[in-house]
């Protein structure tokens, strides 16, 4: 045993496949995760107390698959998909494969459809399609949660599946509790692998999470998965591959890190086939509030958008502290009208007019007349701030939201016409 492995000789399997190592407690799970030689390196699932020298390995034949069903709803279930809530065990009469099935690109059908999310600022300057898949990206602190809970409460979903991957085991049931409530469980699953598991058990979490939202798009359903992090899940990969000697390539992050997140993100999105769809929300922690550090440069590109929370906002009291000018929807333009997107774009320029000058403004140096988009900045911008704020208590429908923004802006009360579907 090396660190957090177990090498075993004498015995051959593939990787992927569990193996049973035999100890005096029992008999421990364990999962094969690289070769060299003879040498088979396992990663355990569980505790390894009692483990000795030249203690039996078993292999498996078996690859790892979820347990899956209509009876998952309104339930927590643990990585391995056993049940946390002591609501009785599960009896689920499907299975599908844990890493998922490789999805035909030109099998999915187009991004066309907004989502309603029940935030206004998301609604209204960062539309969201259903089928997408968007990272929301913060420090410690700023309301990523808060606003998680918002999104789950309120948006528009038949299923709403949550991973809470690598996060503190309190949250988990402050989640269940407090956030999402008996309503909005009843509608969900909750998959919780929180830091103390295994690197292992993290990445089954996020694997299993996805595997379930996969379940019910296949049966034609709107999906909501809110996965919590994508950063955990990246930590834990490098966690095993650092363990069985993998050299580190970018701060620390060897390049398996890299290869795995798009795996897991590109398993979301619309199913062209059974007409169901897995709009993806996947938290990324900003190391340091670093928004070029290695794992998040890495998500931008394998997303199709980004929400970035600031601390500098949520320090000065305003919630959501969504970024505008940072943040962006790459499929807002499919799913919106064109007087959707000319008010959008009439908003930002006002925000990031007056951001760029705050400076100036804020010690009188700036003169009434110099710049006309200024000027105009100037008078809209506190219409601008009231508009992005909102309770979270609050929702603000599709429709409400851009009601909102046409009237912020001194455009009416006229009525969206999507390009899109209808809802």
């Amino acid at each position: 045993m090396v660190g957090l492995t177990l090498e075993a000789v004498g015995c051959q399997a593939a990787i992927g496949s569990r193996c049973m190592v035999s100890s005096p407690e029992g008999q421990i799970e364990a999962e094969v995760v690289g070769f060299a030689g003879e040498r088979l390196y396992l990663m355990p699932t569980s505790d390894i107390r009692g483990l000795y020298p030249n203690a039996r390995v078993i292999p498996g034949r078996g690859m790892y698959e979820a347990s899956v069903g209509d009876q998952l709803l309104g339930r927590v279930i643990d990585a391995a998909g056993k049940p946390l809530d002591g609501k009785g065990a599960l009896r689920c009469n499907s299975s599908m494969p844990l890493a998922g099935r490789p999805v035909n690109p030109l099998a999915r059908w187009p991004i066309n459809e907004p989502l309603d999310v029940g935030v206004s600022a998301i609604n209204a300057l960062l539309t969201v399609g259903r089928g997408q898949r968007l990272g929301l990206f913060a420090g410690s602190g700023v309301g990523k949660s808060v606003l998680l809970g918002m999104m789950t409460r309120y948006t528009d979903a038949d299923v709403i599946v949550v991973g809470l991957i690598g996060e503190r085991g309190r949250e988990v049931k402050d989640f269940v509790d407090n956030i999402l409530g008996e309503q909005g469980l009843a509608r969900a699953v909750v998959v919780a692998s929180p830091a103390d598991n295994s690197p292992l058990m993290r990445m089954h979490g996020a694997w299993l999470a996805t595997t379930v939202a996969e379940y019910f798009r296949d049966q034609g359903l709107q999906v909501l998965l809110l996965m919590d992090s994508l950063t955990r899940f990246a930590q834990a990969q490098r966690e095993i591959a650092l363990a069985i000697g993998e050299p580190p390539a970018t701060k620390g992050y060897p390049p398996s890190v890299f290869a795995k997140m798009p795996q897991l993100v590109e398993r979301a999105g619309n199913n062209g086939d059974m007409g169901g769809s897995i709009t993806a929300f996947y938290t990324v922690l900003a190391e340091g509030d670093d928004q070029n550090d290695p794992i998040a440069d890495a998500s931008r590109a394998v997303l199709d958008g980004h929400i970035v929370l600031s601390r500098k906002i949520a320090e000065s009291g305003h919630y959501p502290a969504i970024d505008v000018e940072a943040s962006v929807s790459r499929v807002m333009n499919d799913v919106v009208s064109a007087e959707h997107q000319a008010a959008a774009s009439r908003f930002k320029r006002l925000y990031s007019a007056y951001q760029q000058n705050q400076d100036l403004i804020s010690v009188g140096a700036y003169q009434s007349g110099i710049n006309a988009e200024v000027d105009e900045a100037i008078m809209y911008y506190p219409r601008l701030m009231q508009f992005l704020r909102q309770d979270s208590s609050e929702a603000v429908s599709f429709e409400h939201s851009l009601e909102r923004m046409l009237q912020t802006l001194g455009g009416g009360q006229r009525q969206p016409e999507y390009s899109g579907a209808e809802q």
